[in-house]
C-alpha cells in the first residue's frame, strides 16, 4: 500500500483515492479489487519493449490523487510477480487470485503487465464459471491494435493469449466469442487476419472507428454483447495513438483515440454483463510525462464507476 500517497485537501468531501483505498482481504465487503500483473515475460518473449511489468505501480501512482467519487469501497490485493521467468505459473497464480476475487462478489480490475495477462484474467473468469455445470457464453471485448492470436506453439508470449483462449474452449467444448476493435493492418500479418476470420472473430481496424461510425460500431457492440452471458474486457493501451499513449510496449502509428474509446467502454458496462476488466502494456520506461500512465488511470477511474 506504500505507493497509495498524495495530496490532501482541508476541505470536506475532498477525499482521493489514496485516502479510500483499502488493502484487499478475504470477506470484504463487495466492491472493486484492483490486482496488479507485474509482469513483461510475454513481451521478452514476443520480442517487444519490456518495461511493462512497472504498469501497476505506475497506475497505482496515478490514481492515487485523483479525486474520490466512488460508491462502493476499492481494494487492492497486491501484485502478482513472475521473477523467474516462469510465466505459466504467473498466470495461473493470477487465475487463482481473479476467481478468488469474483467468488466473494467483487468486481476485478487487473493492473498489468504485458498482455499476456489476458490468458490469467480469462482462465479466473473461466475457473468461476465454470463451476456452475453450465457451458458459458464468455464474450471477450479486446480494444486492441493486434490480435495477440499468434501461434503458441513454441510457448506462450504477449502475442498468443487469445489463441491459448480460443484453444481452451475447444477443449471445454465452449463458444468463443472474440472481439477485437482497433486492429491495425499494418501490425498484423496476412495469416492473423486468416486466423481471426477461421475463429469467428468480430474486427474493427483502427481506421473504421471515427465519429460517423459509432454508432453503427455500438449496434454491432450490443448485437456481440447479446450473445454472451458475461464479459470479459481487456484494453492493450497501444489502442490509443502514440501521441495520447507514448509509454506502451509497441505504440500505435494511427490507433483510436480516447474520445472513440469511452462511448464503448460505457456501453459494455450499461451492459450488466461485464465481470472481468485488465489493462496491459503501460510500459513506463518509455512514457513522457506520465501522459500514458495518467491516461490508464483515468479509463481505471471512469471504468470503476460505471462497472
Amino acid at each position: 500500500m506504500a505507493s497509495w500517497q498524495g495530496r490532501v485537501d482541508p476541505e470536506p468531501d475532498s477525499a482521493r483515492w489514496h485516502q479510500r483505498i483499502l488493502p484487499w482481504r478475504a470477506g470484504s465487503v463487495p466492491g472493486v479489487v484492483l490486482v496488479g500483473f507485474a509482469c513483461d515475460e510475454g513481451v521478452l518473449r514476443n520480442k517487444g519493449r519490456v518495461g511493462a511489468a512497472a504498469g501497476p505501480l505506475a497506475i497505482r501512482k496515478a490514481l492515487a490523487s485523483l479525486a474520490w467519487h466512488q460508491q462502493r469501497p476499492v481494494y487492492d490485493a497486491g501484485d502478482i510477480t513472475c521473477p523467474d521467468g516462469d510465466l505459466e505459473s504467473a498466470q495461473a497464480r493470477l487465475a487463482v487470485r481473479v476467481s478468488e476475487v469474483l467468488a466473494e462478489g467483487h468486481q476485478p480490475i487487473v493492473l498489468g503487465g504485458g498482455h499476456e495477462v489476458a490468458y490469467g484474467s480469462w482462465t479466473g473468469l473461466a475457473t468461476y464459471m465454470g463451476s456452475g455445470g453450465v457451458v458459458p457464453r464468455i464474450g471477450i471485448v479486446n480494444f486492441d491494435a493486434h490480435f495477440d492470436l499468434r501461434d503458441p506453439a513454441n510457448g506462450p508470449s504477449s502475442g498468443t493469449p487469445f489463441a491459448q483462449i480460443a484453444a481452451q474452449c475447444t477443449m471445454r467444448g465452449w463458444p468463443f466469442h472474440y472481439a477485437c476493435l482497433g486492429i491495425s493492418r499494418a501490425s498484423n500479418t496476412q495469416a492473423l487476419f486468416a486466423r481471426a476470420a477461421a475463429l469467428g472473430v468480430w474486427v474493427r481496424e483502427d481506421h473504421e472507428i471515427r465519429e460517423s461510425t459509432l454508432p453503427q460500431i455500438a449496434t454491432e457492440l450490443d448485437a456481440f454483447v447479446a450473445e454472451c452471458d458475461v464479459l470479459y474486457l481487456t484494453l492493450d493501451i497501444d489502442v490509443l495513438p502514440a501521441a495520447e499513449a507514448p509509454g506502451v510496449s509497441a505504440p500505435a502509428a494511427h490507433g483510436v483515440s480516447l474520445p472513440l474509446l469511452e462511448p464503448l467502454l460505457a456501453r459494455l458496462c450499461k451492459s450488466g454483463k461485464l465481470r472481468v476488466i485488465d489493462l496491459a502494456e503501460l510500459n513506463p520506461s518509455h512514457d513522457i510525462d506520465g501522459r500514458t500512465a495518467r491516461t490508464a488511470a483515468r479509463l481505471i477511474h471512469r471504468l470503476s464507476l460505471m462497472s
